[in-house]
């Protein structure tokens, strides 16, 4: 049987330091806040319990009785009138009931179905905590260039009016200028509302609001998911993922339930034994009910009590049909979860293989469009480029930016939900992940400023 992806999570996190707001903190409060995390636990307690109310069913049932009445009769030869208290205690013992040991078997696949549901949660919470916190610092990075990408076209256009004051220029540049300088201000806004939204999606699961995160390092590695081999990704997945064993054992449940309503048709035998004191009061001395000389009767009873089930007004056969009906139920949407997984395991695992490879592009870009950019602003300084193309240029340079910030944070992301799918992900990710944040690390932001103080175009 598979631990739950919670064990040994104090153990893993003794060694890690104290940071200010860090993936393991998002974690950590993610684990006592999160509600969905909180009713996945509260449905497994159930199912547990659940089990053991079935297993009762098959156990002895000891039962404490009394009775109180009076008789008051009335005849041709005797009118009689008298008091009976009795009381005592019984044993039932099920001998045969295939109703209620079908019924353990089911609860005892319902309890493994919520263990799975509940190891499904706690994954699915590890890679929404993720998320949302990588989600956050993509929000930043895009902020930092887009702000930086405005104040680079707000400095063009103060050096294109310039030039157009002292007759360099015409006035069209000074209006090319201005509109790019105005489209990005109207993107940095966009920016600013989409790092709020992200910061609201992240406080949703860790119940406060985090305004600073460490930042993922820039010598973040990077490498392919082993094995590479998209078939034995699917097999793992095939074999370890919780969403296939809940659906697994749900089947096996309703089947077990199948067996119970088929049971409405077989017979039930119980052991019982009882003991009864019986206390008689006000009996006439010439009546035959005349007790013993203390007006008690003493009775014990050991008997075997056979049910046949004759005739249930055609309930068992509609309860079978009902039952037959949500076994086909369940193991169609087993069929159907395994399919899913079968497709997500090898989606994610090219998917992260395509992250890398972007990653690895985006980073050539970065130079070559730096290069471009440098080269662009010489020749505007000559006269050889005009200046829509040192815009292109500066926008091509924030872009390739942005869009290998974007790809190291997807590969990490889908690099957890592959591990999802396979039924993989646990605590540790996050830990090792964790290793790689720091609150000195300044993501994107130093190739965004780097070409504000490297600007080589100056005011005539």
């Amino acid at each position: 049987m598979k631990k739950s992806v919670l064990s040994g999570l104090v153990g893993l996190l003794i060694a890690q330091p104290t940071m200010a707001v860090n993936l393991i903190d998002a974690y950590e409060k993610a684990l006592a806040y999160d509600s969905g995390i909180a009713s996945a636990r509260a449905s497994y307690e159930s199912q547990q319990a659940n089990v053991d109310v079935s297993r009762s069913k098959l156990l002895p049932q000891i039962n404490a009785f009394g009775n109180a009445q009076h008789t008051d009769s009335n005849g041709d030869i005797q009118d009689d009138s008298y008091k009976a208290y009795s009381y005592g205690a019984e044993l039932t013992q099920p001998i045969f009931r295939a109703d209620a040991w079908f019924n353990f078997d089911a609860s005892q696949f319902q309890s493994d179905s919520a263990r799975a549901e509940y190891s499904l949660a706690q994954q699915q919470l590890i890679l929404d905590v993720a998320t949302a916190y990588f989600n956050v610092l993509r929000a930043e990075d895009n902020l930092t260039t887009v702000g930086a990408a405005e104040a680079a076209f707000e400095r063009q256009y103060d050096q294109a009016q310039e030039r157009y004051d002292v007759g360099l220029i015409a006035i069209t540049e000074v209006y090319e200028s201005r509109a790019t300088y105005d489209a990005t201000k109207s993107e940095r806004i966009t920016a600013e509302n989409d790092l709020d939204i992200a910061r609201e999606q992240l406080s949703r699961l860790i119940g406060e609001y985090a305004d600073d995160l460490d930042n993922l390092r820039q010598d973040f590695p990077l490498s392919r998911p082993s094995p590479q081999d998209p078939a034995a990704w699917e097999n793992i997945a095939l074999e370890q993922n919780w969403r296939i064993q809940s659906a697994a054992y749900t089947l096996q449940a309703n089947r077990s339930l199948l067996d119970v309503a088929k049971s409405g048709h077989y017979p039930t035998l119980d052991f019982t034994a009882s003991y009864t004191e019986t206390e008689l009061d006000g009996i006439g001395a010439t009546s035959p009910l005349q007790a013993t000389r203390d007006g008690t009767t003493d009775e014990g009873v050991v008997a075997l009590q056979l049910n046949v089930p004759l005739y249930q007004g055609n309930g068992t056969e509609a309860s079978i049909r009902q039952q037959r009906a949500q076994v086909t139920v369940a193991d169609q949407n087993l069929n159907t979860v395994r399919r899913d997984v079968r497709v997500n395991a090898r989606s994610f695992y090219r998917t992260v293989n395509s992250n890398l490879e972007t990653v690895k592009a985006q980073d050539q870009t970065i130079v070559s469009r730096r290069s471009a950019l440098d080269a662009t602003r010489a020749g505007y300084d000559v006269g050889t480029r005009n200046i829509v193309e040192v815009l292109d240029a500066e926008r091509n340079y924030y872009i390739a930016l942005r869009d290998f910030a974007n790809a190291r944070y997807d590969y990490v992301i889908n690099t957890l939900n592959l591990k999802l799918v396979a039924g993989t992900l646990s605590p540790q990710d996050l830990v090792d992940l964790n290793q790689w944040l720091s609150a000195a690390a300044p993501g994107i932001e130093a190739q965004a400023n780097e070409s504000k103080t490297t600007d080589p175009m100056t005011t005539p």
